[in-house]
């Protein structure tokens, strides 16, 4: 399917058309539920779970078993502003790993059973200094989307987007105080590791970035363009491809969820397909659940990025489907019901 936008007017619009769940399906789904052989809400949110994904996949017994790892790569032109404890050269030197497959990514989508393919987005030319002028153009911002969109699989049951890009924990904090409000020390965290002193350059190059754009924050498309990076964009891209496809996504940690943030103020109800996986160590995080309204399946201290959190959790639906699609109900087991 190719991407039916090529504008950010275009995809704006083409977030207002996009499909909702099966209510039939899902209606189908708690039906069964109430009649499998454990004690009604036994599993508690693994019974949610199942029902939301039945819904989304249109029938009664949802399916899990072919999940979808996306990774994207960009190069940020703040990282010349010393915000991050790595050089910007590891952006390509770790697409190299996982195309190897020696990334923690690599071992959870193949624990999984995930089909796991990498992009990486122009990493010989960065974005723009957001401090100096929009990191990407509308041209550059358009051709990221539809590399997200275009990078998903309709035939997958299950989509995670994760992300590689030194400098990037910034500018997901730029988008987020642009969006979302606060000064920028609420949203500004660690990322690989600072210290102080770096975390006071991130939240002074976020406040730079501000105010070099404050025209054009009301726009949360514009924010995606000014303060974004590439591989930032095409997890929304890939996002919105996957409400188009009617494929469930599970978010993963403070990068993705300043990609979806931008989705979710851009058209209200845009991440009704997505669910949370966990809920990071990055300062910032939890406070984006929140303006998401997400509620995350795990909370290890994770911090890696890669969408390494969201892939874990991808355990987690899979027990859910596995016990709401493979249970005997009370009948089929020759159990007396309640």
């Amino acid at each position: 399917m190719t991407a039916p936008f090529t504008t950010l007017d275009s995809f704006r619009s083409h977030l207002a058309t996009l499909p909702a769940p099966d209510p039939a399906a899902g209606a189908a789904a708690a039906a069964r539920n109430g009649q499998l052989t454990k004690p009604p809400g036994s599993l508690g949110r693994l019974e949610d779970l199942a029902i939301w994904l039945a819904g989304w996949q249109g029938r009664e017994r949802p399916q899990a078993s072919a999940p979808q790892v996306v990774i994207f790569a960009g190069n940020h032109g703040i990282a010349a502003r010393g915000v991050s404890a790595f050089p910007p050269e590891v952006t390509a030197q770790m697409v190299v790993n996982f195309r190897h497959g020696g990334a923690a990514i690599n071992q959870l989508s193949k624990t999984f059973g995930a089909a796991m393919t990498v992009h990486a987005l122009d990493l010989d030319h960065p974005t723009a200094d957001f401090t100096q002028s929009p990191a990407m153009t509308e041209a550059e911002l358009v051709a990221a989307l539809t590399t997200g969109w275009n990078a998903v699989d309709p035939q997958a049951d299950l989509l995670v987007t994760g992300e590689m890009g030194i400098g990037n924990t910034t500018s997901a904090a730029a988008i987020a105080t642009a969006l979302l409000g606060g000064v920028a020390e609420d949203w500004v965290g660690r990322g690989t590791g600072v210290d102080d002193h770096g975390l006071a350059r991130k939240a002074d190059v976020v406040r730079a970035g501000l105010a070099a754009h404050a025209a054009l924050l009301s726009d949360p498309l514009q924010v995606l363009r000014c303060l974004g990076g590439r591989e930032i964009a095409a997890m929304a891209g890939a996002i919105a491809r996957a409400r188009a496809e009617r494929v469930a996504v599970v978010l993963d940690g403070f990068i993705c969820c300043a990609a979806a943030l931008v989705l979710h103020r851009t058209q209200p109800g845009a991440l009704d397909h997505c669910l949370a996986g966990h809920v990071s160590a990055e300062a910032g995080h939890a406070g984006l659940l929140v303006a998401l309204d997400k509620q995350p399946l795990l909370n290890l201290g994770l911090r890696l990025g890669e969408g390494s959190g969201a892939a874990l959790a991808l355990g987690i639906v899979q027990g859910a489907v596995a016990c709401h699609s493979g249970m005997a109900s009370f009948a089929e087991a020759g159990v007396s019901g309640a």
